[in-house]
């Protein structure tokens, strides 16, 4: 000890309330967005269905929050202002039964310590308002005209403690934040209608969306994009957990994170945890550097999950992480494995009468070119020099099973229904109905022949209410330079890409054969020592069954090492699967659970799909071309190829009219 410095030590005393309220300020509010946050939860949890938020200056000058919610009464205005005040909470068992979404009671006393605060509340069975201000020579509250409800007014935020508001951004910048904070709540409480202005200028007004549709529509104009109408509805309930909200489609992936929205009872968080498990959703159809998009409502027993682990409540913690990790992950998956409706598009025709000149005329709404002595057979072989067998894929003929005769029926192979009455003319046939109708009852039928040589079906008679089922994708009508096939389905036009389709129909078919023998693995020569951190092991040690479910055989040697003598058959290099080792080590202990060796072995199989799928310019014949279209629609996650790319793109007979000037 230095004797010379015993003089200088200082004593220990109490900081003056002053003080402490505003190092308190420094954990609740960073910027305008905190104070804008913490005012709107206020008025969520008093009951409010109206807020209006107004700010000058991205929210340095002014923040004022109006709702109609329950109100303060007049003898609480001052307690309120106070540090730790609450109706929220009275012991510590209220933390773990939490149903309102502020709870500490620090929120109005630190913002007035930083701030001119001024808190205007009339409740709802007082017969007037009363109004305080912070700091102001009026010291007991005041009444004034104020309708049932809140208004509290922030302005000069940081005017005495300006070593802070140097920290602040631009105006621009603070404004973005606060949009995003008004954009979370509105997200998260469809019920409540939310107006932002910044200067006198409505930059947000959202009415109550309550109908799924007005949902829809809200979130469009808080994401700044429509995908939900092309996105994934989830809706997920078990006895522990319950998960809703939508997904947008792969393709609607953005560059940046900043469409992603999850809350955890009603509570908008960024949570680590769950943004991995639904990143790991996605793992088989996003490019790299992409992200998903999303906005999902997670519920959970509020004594599962502790919201006291973060000043501003945006991080949650689970008591049971792992069972929440993997029910995101497999719900999500799922979800995404089967986006595509399996079963084919009805459409109903209207009664042509018997202008047979219609049905030459007008457009159909799909065509089916094929050729019968290649469709009589169950599988198509390919060249062995060009690819693999299509046959040997599984990749069969299923428009129709069998040679149709001169005048005998011919079965829809979707449905199992027959269409009577056709008449097939040499070896080629075009059903080429007119618009929106079918061939339906049993009649007499015509045989034209176009410039072309081709020929068409015409149908006098036509029932008004005959259903016919067309697949997803339609039926092939030309192959487009070796690379795309062109089919023509229910909705209009569709562009398949046949490397893409083919590269996922492997991929998954090889996932299947993994997973059903998950433990093909492999015996070392020598067992191999890994070397990892003493908790890292401890991990190993407990969830050991995570890595003998994936093919290795190990265990602990001692405080931070494991000996491993069997991995996975498809990991033969000792280099790449000592890695991944410590990386799901390193998971475990941080999620408590790991996807890590599934990732890569799918990452293995995916490169070997891609490898052995067909190339461009192979040029393929119409069965083929059909079969490949009814086995990608089997596919789980069809609408990309295993590197995220689209497989297949739809565009409708809208789109293709729009495109003409048609109807203009």
């Amino acid at each position: 000890m230095k004797s010379q410095r015993l003089h200088s030590i200082p004593s220990i005393r109490q900081l003056p309330l002053q003080v402490a309220n505003q190092i308190a300020a420094g954990e609740v509010v960073e910027r305008p967005a905190s104070i804008v946050k913490e005012l709107l939860e206020n008025s969520l949890d008093a009951g409010a269905d109206d807020i209006e938020i107004q700010v000058e200056q991205g929210g340095i000058a002014l923040i004022r929050v109006r709702d109609n919610g329950h109100g303060i009464r007049q003898a609480e205005l001052r307690l309120a202002l106070s540090r730790h005040a609450t109706n929220k909470i009275e012991c510590l068992e209220d933390l773990y039964h939490l149903h309102s979404l502020g709870f500490r009671g620090e929120a109005l006393a630190s913002i007035a310590s930083i701030a001119r605060l001024t808190l205007n509340s009339r409740f709802y069975q007082a017969e007037t308002g009363y109004g305080i201000q912070v700091p102001s020579v009026e010291s007991e509250p005041f009444p004034i005209a104020h309708p049932i409800g809140t208004t509290v007014e922030v302005r000069d935020l940081f005017y005495n403690t300006p070593a802070r508001r140097k920290f602040l951004r631009t105006e621009k910048t603070e404004l973005i934040h606060v949009q995003e904070v008004v954009k979370r709540i509105a997200l998260g409480h469809f019920a409540i209608g939310l107006k932002l202005s910044h200067q006198r200028r409505t930059l947000l007004a959202l009415k109550p969306a309550i109908t799924e549709e007005e949902q829809g529509q809200r979130i469009a104009v808080v994401s700044g994009q429509n995908w939900v109408a092309e996105g994934l509805k989830v809706e997920k309930v078990t006895e522990q957990l319950q998960l809703s909200g939508w997904l947008a489609q792969p393709t609607h992936s953005r560059s940046q994170a900043d469409v992603q929205y999850c809350f955890v009872n009603g509570r908008a968080v960024r949570d680590k945890l769950l943004s991995h498990a639904i990143r790991q959703a996605y793992e088989d159809v996003l490019p790299i550097g992409r992200h998903p998009v999303y906005v999902l409502y997670l519920q959970v027993n509020s004594q599962e999950v502790d919201v006291n682990v973060h000043p501003t409540k945006s991080e949650v913690r689970f008591a049971q992480s792992g069972l929440v990790y993997q029910f995101l992950t497999q719900t999500l998956r799922q979800q995404l494995a089967e986006h595509y409706p399996a079963t084919p598009r009805k459409v109903l025709r209207p009664s042509l009468g018997s202008r047979t000149a219609g049905v030459q005329e007008t457009l159909g709404v799909y065509q089916v070119l094929t050729n019968f002595e290649q469709m009589s057979s169950s599988s198509v072989q390919m060249s062995a020099q060009t690819g693999p067998a299509v046959g040997q894929l599984g990749f069969h003929s299923t428009i129709c099973n069998s040679s149709p005769s001169q005048s005998g029926p011919l079965e829809d192979c979707q449905s199992g229904e027959q269409l009577t009455g056709i008449v097939s003319v040499g070896r080629e046939i075009v059903l080429k109905p007119s618009v929106p109708g079918l061939i339906s009852s049993p009649g007499e039928f015509s045989v034209s022949k176009t410039k072309g040589g081709v020929n068409h079906l015409l149908a006098p008679n036509v029932n008004s209410q005959t259903v016919l089922k067309i697949p997803p994708l339609g039926y092939a009508l030309a192959q487009l330079r070796g690379i795309y096939i062109v089919a023509e389905n229910a909705e209009g036009l569709v562009l398949v890409d046949i490397h893409a389709c083919h590269e996922r129909i492997i991929y998954e078919r090889l996932k299947v054969a993994w997973q059903n023998n998950q433990v093909a693995s492999q015996g070392l020569l020598m067992p191999v020592t890994v070397k990892l951190t003493s908790l890292e092991v401890d991990s190993v040690e407990q969830y050991k069954s995570v890595f003998e479910q994936t093919g290795f055989r190990l265990k602990r040697t001692g405080t931070d090492t494991i000996q491993v003598d069997q991995v996975p058959h498809l990991l033969s290099s000792a280099g790449e699967w000592i890695g991944l080792i410590q990386d799901v080590a390193a998971d475990l202990r941080n999620w408590e659970e790991s996807s890590r060796i599934e990732e890569h072995i799918h990452h293995v199989l995916a490169t070997l799909a891609c490898h052995v799928s067909m190339r461009a310019n192979r040029v393929l014949t119409m069965s083929e071309m059909n079969g490949l279209l009814r086995e990608i629609e089997k596919t789980p996650r069809n609408a990309q190829c295993n590197h995220g790319r689209p497989a297949w793109v739809q565009i409708s007979l809208q789109e293709l009219d729009n495109l003409f000037l048609r109807g203009r």
